[in-house]
């Protein structure tokens, strides 16, 4: 069975940083292509950031050098660093195989960017 936890969500003041965790058991990680995805109020899941078994990254637009997406297959976790938070990036942040599949989503950590 597949289990995908994020840790490090939290609140944040607007310019800061965090640094999410995800961490997999329960499958073959590091020949999978994994992605953060963030769900902010109202909206639809999104894809913020990939990167596949090769170390190639993708980066959305809205975050393109304030976040760095990251992989130990050592530790089966991929990381999410993101810094110069802004409002805009409050939301749920999920992990998941890249493209998802459904029977990985896991709970997610809650990202709140406020002052």
């Amino acid at each position: 069975q597949v289990q995908l936890v994020e840790s490090g969500g939290g609140l944040v003041q607007p310019g800061g940083s965090l640094r999410l965790s995800c961490a997999a058991s329960g499958t073959i990680f590091s020949i999978y292509a994994m992605g953060w995805y963030r769900q902010a109020p109202e909206k639809q899941r999104e894809l913020v950031a990939s990167i596949t078994s090769g170390r190639s990254t993708y980066y959305a637009s809205s975050v393109k050098g304030r976040f760095t997406i990251s992989r130990d297959n050592a530790k089966n976790t991929v990381y999410l660093q993101m810094n110069s938070l802004k409002p805009e990036d409050t939301g749920v942040y999920y992990c998941n195989r890249h493209p998802p599949a459904a029977g990985y989503w896991g709970q997610g950590t809650r990202v709140t960017v406020s002052s």
